[in-house]
């Protein structure tokens, strides 16, 4: 169903670049996936996604179970027809969002909790999470599992992970023979080692055709990521596509490219946008800022998106002085197209194999800064 085609490695680091393909195309690695959780990568339409040469995308199978639900994607024919998307789409099973949840119940079948749209009670199995990606029909369907809190103790993620590894058994157990669908499986661990090195072992004996490391982003600093990457990303098999979930920041994609990772996602780039950030060459700046007032200067001056060559930064501060809508919508598309062009240059420089002058590169002129940011921000959405 997928088929990852290796193009080159880096001799300086575990980063590599390659081609996978889905039933809906192929797309490069490493990949930045647009997060669309509701069926829409917020602010932006899906011309514009074509524009950026976004390829795959990613969908939320927890809130698009709540809404629009299943009887309407199946009566579309799945997400792509509902949405007018012809490129690929990765689902994440909900297992994030419901474990996010303060009121719920986790139980060996499942998950209970009341829905936060309507307060009825509902009940997330693995076969419900694969009964609902399959009438989504994404391309890429993720495994059901336990995001246990930064927090927990080493005793429950050690009973986290053996729930994690029965539930994954029976998602696969559930899946349609006769589906062009792919699903990937779920490391899970917490921040131990050994519990990591567990479930890889468990994970990847299974037969999913890509693997994905969980549980990462949800709070802890730069450094404890950057550790337990280094460690878990060798975990998984060089033949299958790798995916770390919810990193979105300059600093994290570098990190988890020189470890190995092929995919990634976050509502990074949209919320920052949302609320008057940008990403640029030169770190992010703020642009509901005074000093941007009459600052005739694009967004940024190395970028060539549509919005750095039409818009001034004085005129974009003065949309969200007034709150206009638009000023939210211009800086969702600078940043989801920064964020794909940035991934393109480490494509470039993995082909080259000058990642690491790369890097350098981009500590020099401030666009990453290592060490010094939060992850909590990049998982939630």
């Amino acid at each position: 169903m997928v088929e990852l085609k290796i193009r080159a490695k880096s001799t300086e680091t575990k980063a590599r670049t390659a081609v996978l393909a889905t039933a809906h195309g192929e797309f490069e690695t490493p990949v930045f996936m647009p997060v669309g959780t509701n069926g829409t990568v917020k602010g932006i339409w899906q011309d514009q996604l074509y524009e950026m040469d976004s390829k795959i995308i990613l969908g939320n199978a927890f809130h698009l179970f709540l809404r629009p639900g299943l009887d309407t994607l199946r009566y579309f024919g799945g997400l792509h027809n509902f949405m007018s998307w012809d490129h690929s789409i990765l689902t994440d099973s909900g297992g994030f969002q419901v474990f996010s949840l303060s009121d719920k119940k986790i139980t060996e079948e499942g998950v209970k909790f009341r829905s936060p749209l309507d307060g009825r009670s509902l009940f997330v199995t693995p076969e419900l999470s694969i009964e609902i990606q399959e009438a989504i029909g994404s391309d890429i369907a993720m495994a059901f599992d336990e995001c246990v809190e930064p927090n927990a103790d080493k005793e429950y993620v050690r009973n986290s992970v053996r729930r994690t590894t029965n539930w994954a058994k029976r998602f696969l157990l559930a899946h349609r023979k006769d589906s062009n669908q792919s699903l990937f499986g779920i490391v899970q661990g917490g921040f131990f080692n050994d519990l990591r090195e567990e479930s890889a072992s468990e994970i990847t004996a299974m037969d999913f055709e890509g693997f994905a490391l969980g549980g990462l982003s949800v709070g802890e600093d730069f450094e404890t990521t950057e550790k337990v990457l280094s460690a878990s990303v060798g975990l998984l098999p060089e033949d299958r596509p790798r995916y770390l979930m919810g990193v979105g920041s300059p600093e994290l994609i570098l990190a988890a490219v020189e470890s190995g990772v092929d995919m990634f996602d976050c509502v990074l780039p949209t919320r920052l946008g949302r609320h008057g950030a940008a990403l640029t060459s030169g770190g992010r700046i703020n642009l509901k800022s005074a000093r941007n007032k009459h600052d005739k200067s694009p967004v940024d001056p190395n970028c060539t998106c549509k919005v750095c060559s039409t818009y001034s930064r004085a005129y974009i501060h003065h949309l969200f002085t007034r709150d206009e809508i638009l000023g939210k919508i211009l800086l969702s598309y600078h940043n989801v197209s920064f964020l794909m062009d940035f991934v393109k240059k480490i494509r470039e420089a993995i082909l080259e194999d000058r990642l690491c002058e790369f890097k350098e590169h981009c500590a020099e002129t401030g666009l990453i800064q290592v060490g010094n940011l939060k992850t909590s921000e990049e998982r939630l959405g």
